[in-house]
């Protein structure tokens, strides 16, 4: 037994050793390399993909894997989650021919600079290809991994949210849509409250003031990086090198702002991960719905606040100065007005699920096959108008604003509305312990955070979310708290 662990933990140090250097380079992608040098790290990452396919299919480790799950009882806690969570890893990557997964990892690696390339130039026709590829590797790759699924599209969910079904988001996205829309309308219906008075803010300084409020809301710059791309990001390479970027527009500073906040909120949650899980695949956040509720806790229950503000409108006066003639009220109505939009990232609260729903949408119909990736833009424009009533003038603000697609993420999307679903239950639960508005005119922030890292961050993915969602809300996912919240601070803001 004591030498089969000791084989399994050099495989899992190599393993992790891999996926390191891995994101490093995915990192250096992203933010530095040149674009001439973008397909010879594309490469690189390829083939350091397959060695890391290579040491999780090999016959050795498979069987070391198979030893320690068939005495389960002799490992602890942590031991059995990791055998637990590989053993479903190792089933789904043997099924995946070594040719394809490296040629699949090479062209999601490109597709990246390609995708960043298409947007800038408004061509989709330069990107529509390899767009295609990564969608027809998708669905091979989800029928290689399909059992008792009911459909493709369940395979690729199951990936970023265990137990999740397009039955159960259709139901949820359903219950949202009935509550949002006639919420919308009524807003709709109001005299607008709010008056853009956004000026240009030179990038230099938004960096500087974008850094001051990552480490204000908890974000630990002694153990991670802040940069800049094209879509925000944040990865994990361990807790003590967590990185994140944000995007700058210089005439319109807000944007920067919550952007910041978003992707500090991930950053946050993989800083607080427990020390006793550094060193397993347990290292990192437990879903990607989880992960996006701490991220859109921090950008918009907490950053969207009155009281967060509060302590912090004098210092953003003094680095922008055109706030001086906006009074705080004001302030805060602009960056919680409600307004059709175009861009998911910059979407208010309340219209961002429609945003989601876009998306998932053309997931299922793409994965289903009722959907070509030749007519995406046509099928993007037509849903943004069902749903939001605008359509893009140009693909860059439609069918292009978003890196995941690029990235391979397809599933994912319905995580956001899940994590602001979460978030919002989260919340319910924290205002009874702790006094949340005295905490934010404060500043004393760290108090949240410790609140957090204590009932969820600290257990990474040795707890399911709907355990976590379980033990901290004491019930699991209930889409009423958000509805609530929802109704009751745009209720006020528009008096309705």
């Amino acid at each position: 037994m004591e030498e089969k662990l000791l084989l399994f933990r050099e495989k899992i140090k190599e393993k992790k050793i891999i996926e390191g250097a891995l994101e490093v380079l995915q990192w250096d992608l992203e933010t530095n390399t040149p674009k001439k040098g973008m397909d010879y790290i594309a490469e690189i990452i390829g083939n350091l993909s397959m060695k890391e396919y290579e040491i999780t299919t090999s016959k050795e480790f498979q069987e070391c894997v198979e030893f320690l799950k068939e005495n389960s009882e002799k490992l602890n806690d942590i031991e059995r989650k990791e055998i637990e969570e590989l053993s479903e890893t190792i089933e789904k990557m043997k099924k995946i021919p070594p040719k394809e997964y490296q040629e699949y990892s090479e062209l999601v690696a490109k597709t990246q600079g390609v995708w960043e390339e298409a947007k800038s130039e408004n061509n989709y026709g330069k990107y529509k290809e390899n767009l295609k590829k990564i969608f027809d590797y998708t669905i091979k790759f989800a029928n290689y991994h399909k059992k008792d699924e009911k459909n493709l599209y369940d395979v690729l969910l199951n990936d970023y949210e265990k137990g999740m079904t397009t039955e159960k988001l259709d139901e949820f996205f359903t219950l949202l849509k009935s509550e949002i829309v006639p919420l919308l309308e009524k807003i709709q219906e109001k005299e607008r409250k709010n008056k853009k008075f956004l000026e240009k803010v030179d990038v230099n300084k938004q960096r500087e003031f974008n850094r001051f409020i990552s480490k204000y809301v908890g974000f630990d710059f002694e153990r991670g990086v802040m940069a800049e791309s094209e879509h925000p990001f944040t990865m994990n390479i361990n807790k003590n090198d967590v990185r994140f970027t944000t995007k700058y527009i210089e005439d319109n500073p807000i944007s920067a702002i919550f952007s910041t906040i978003h992707e500090s909120g991930h950053g946050i949650y993989e800083q607080q991960i427990g020390d006793e899980l550094q060193g397993t695949i347990l290292a990192s956040g437990g879903s990607m719905g989880i992960h996006e509720s701490q991220s859109r806790f921090y950008e918009n229950i907490i950053g969207r606040d009155i009281h967060f503000w509060k302590g912090l409108y004098k210092r953003m006066r003094e680095e922008y100065s055109f706030l001086e003639r906006i009074s705080l009220e004001e302030f805060y109505e602009e960056i919680n007005s409600v307004e059709s939009s175009l861009i998911r990232v910059d979407a208010d609260e309340l219209t961002y699920s429609l945003h989601i729903m876009v998306r998932y949408e053309i997931e299922k119909g793409i994965i289903s096959g009722e959907i070509n990736v030749e007519n995406l833009p046509q099928i993007w424009n037509e849903k943004m108008k069902e749903y939001l009533g605008v359509a893009p003038e140009i693909d860059s603000d439609g069918v292009m604003q978003d890196v995941h697609w690029a990235a391979g993420l397809i599933g994912y999307f319905p995580s956001y509305a899940l994590g602001s679903a979460y978030s919002a239950q989260i919340y319910n639960t924290m205002k009874k312990e702790l006094n949340v508005d005295e905490i934010l005119e404060t500043g004393e922030l760290y108090k949240i955070r410790e609140w957090l890292g204590e009932k969820i961050h600290r257990f990474g993915k040795l707890k399911s979310t709907t355990e976590i969602i379980k033990d901290v809300t004491g019930e699991e996912l209930n889409p009423r708290y958000y509805i609530e919240y929802l109704k009751e601070k745009y209720g006020k803001i528009y008096n309705i």
